[in-house]
């Protein structure tokens, strides 16, 4: 089904879009149907970080050691906390949960103003690099007309005090974007989606189909490449990864439309190509993604950096990429826990140097206050 087609269904459709699986958050094969997302392009650059290099050539081998917390709904954004445990988002309730290492879980609240639909509602959460301090969560979620960065206090006990600190970015019932994280600089770094509307991907002042670095304020962070603007890359389709290596080196996940979905090396400033070009296409100025596969063998939300890899969640793949970076240069990839586990949403690197991986297998039928997803942890040897 071409792009076209999909945004023809998306009109009348709300939690999975049923029927039209291309260039949306695709069924898994094994499981039940539920949403995927969509596609950009990357390709060899220089980080802007500072961190120093390390790192050896060795990859380390993945295993699941056990299942840390069943019963969640729709689990999509994932953050740790100092003290080791994680919040989690539950995309349709919007919920905030806390899981701690021994499976212990708790509601802290639930995010106001969502307007769940589609492949919108509760997504990314980013814990504060000051946590400690000042004790905030960050939380994108959909209002409804546009996505919107939420900062949020938790002092322990519950949610409070929510403002909205950016405003702006296109919502569709496709294409959401919605992965936020803290880069090495202490900026927050914002994967948007162009909510089905291809073109904007290329507008510069346009918020959709990008990676934004904003403040903890919401302002343009300093040093980006458009000075007063918070666009960081442009001409991507669908970034739902974000993560760094210990070279301080951005990576990126995104779904292709019809044939590539891509890993891509971010570069400042840099065009990673949609609509005018999916996967590789080496056509100047646009960026060739470093890695790229077939819609069914990945549809890529989360990544994770750990052990020399990039570890990638596919969910109509059902699988977990493991790809080696050694010297920031994407090696072969090797599928992990292949239709084991079903579809896999976000993949984050735990305090203790273990991997704990959502899954997102309810099919978006069901009761929003229910749930059947789960947290598995993988360790590294």
């Amino acid at each position: 089904m071409s792009r076209r087609q999909v945004l023809g269904c998306a009109a009348g459709l709300v939690a999975v879009l049923a029927g039209c699986s291309s260039g949306t958050e695709r069924p898994s094969a094994t499981t039940s149907s539920a949403p995927t997302t969509s596609h950009a392009a990357s390709s060899p650059a220089p980080s802007d970080s500072t961190a120093s290099p390390t790192a050896n050539t060795r990859v380390l081998t993945a295993r699941v050691s056990g299942v840390v917390a069943r019963g969640l709904a729709v689990p999509w954004g994932m953050a740790f906390l100092p003290d080791g445990t994680a919040v989690v988002s539950e995309r349709d309730s919007g919920r905030i949960k806390r899981v701690t290492p021994s499976g212990r879980v708790t509601t802290l609240g639930t995010v106001r103003g969502i307007h769940h639909g589609g492949e919108g509602g509760l997504l990314g959460l980013a814990v504060s690099p000051s946590y400690t301090t000042d004790h905030l969560l960050f939380a994108y979620f959909t209002a409804g007309d546009d996505n919107r960065i939420a900062r949020i206090t938790y002092d322990g006990s519950g949610l409070s005090g929510q403002v909205t600190i950016f405003r702006g970015i296109p919502a569709a019932g496709i294409h959401d974007g919605g992965r936020i994280a803290f880069g090495p600089d202490r900026f927050l770094y914002v994967g948007t989606g162009e909510a089905g509307r291809r073109e904007p991907a290329q507008d510069r002042r346009d918020l959709g189909g990008k990676i934004l670095r904003i403040t903890m304020a919401g302002r343009p962070a300093p040093g980006n490449p458009v000075p007063g603007s918070p666009l960081y890359s442009l001409g991507h389709r669908n970034v739902q990864g974000l993560a760094w290596d210990t070279r301080g080196q951005l990576w990126a996940s995104e779904f292709g439309q019809d044939e590539w979905d891509e890993l891509n090396r971010i570069r400042p400033g840099g065009n990673y190509g949609w609509p005018v070009v999916e996967g590789k296409a080496g056509r100047a100025p646009y960026i060739d993604p470093v890695r790229q596969w077939r819609t069914d063998e990945a549809s890529p939300s989360g990544i994770a950096v750990a052990g020399n890899a990039v570890y990638m969640a596919g969910l109509h793949g059902a699988r977990l990429w493991q790809i080696p970076i050694p010297g920031g240069k994407a090696g072969t990839p090797k599928a992990l826990l292949s239709g084991k586990y079903g579809r896999l949403r976000t993949v984050t690197l735990a305090p203790d140097g273990s991997l704990w991986v959502t899954t997102s297998n309810r099919d978006g039928r069901g009761d929003p206050r229910s749930g059947d997803d789960k947290i598995l942890r993988l360790t590294l040897s």
